[in-house]
């Protein structure tokens, strides 16, 4: 026959567990909702850079220009056509690009690409409209250390060095 203290603590060790537990659960959520913050926050600006040099790969380059927010319809004055593709045009293979990383920098993304045999580029991605352009400058200028720590281990993952 059981004592009458037999059990006695058995429901605060069960208490203790689930507490351990549920902690534990909030933690590895945490971690895994920053891990995917810090991967996939550029991702649309990344996408359409992709976007752009595939186009550019297809050889369409009205639609590539498109992408920069210009039209046959409304031209870009600033960017007209024959300077895009005095740029992008024929002359520029791009065949076997790779987007390298892409760094957030207020409103807009700096995207590095690797653009094969044209060497390595830079595009400034509007984040409200998706809109491509050249960046005004070659890094962020209120960078970040630890991303530059890890876009630094990235690219030495790739057996690359960052600039």
């Amino acid at each position: 026959m059981a004592g009458y203290l037999d059990q006695y603590g058995a429901g605060d060790e069960r208490r203790a567990r689930k507490i351990k537990i549920t902690i534990l659960s909030v933690v590895v959520l945490a971690a895994m909702s920053g891990l995917l913050y810090f991967v996939l926050h550029n991702y649309s600006q990344e996408r359409q850079a992709k976007r752009f040099f595939a186009l550019l790969e297809a050889h369409d380059y009205q639609g590539a220009y498109v992408l920069w927010g210009c039209t046959a319809a409304r031209p870009c004055s600033a960017y007209p056509m024959k300077s895009f593709m005095q740029d992008w045009g024929p002359p520029v293979n791009v065949a076997g690009f790779a987007i390298l990383d892409g760094e957030s920098c207020g409103n807009s993304v700096i995207v590095d690409v690797d653009a094969g045999a044209a060497g390595d580029k830079k595009l400034w991605v509007s984040r409200d409209t998706l809109e491509l352009g050249y960046p005004p400058y070659d890094e962020c200028p209120q960078g970040n250390r630890i991303y530059s720590f890890f876009r630094n281990v990235k690219y030495r993952l790739h057996g690359r060095t960052y600039r």
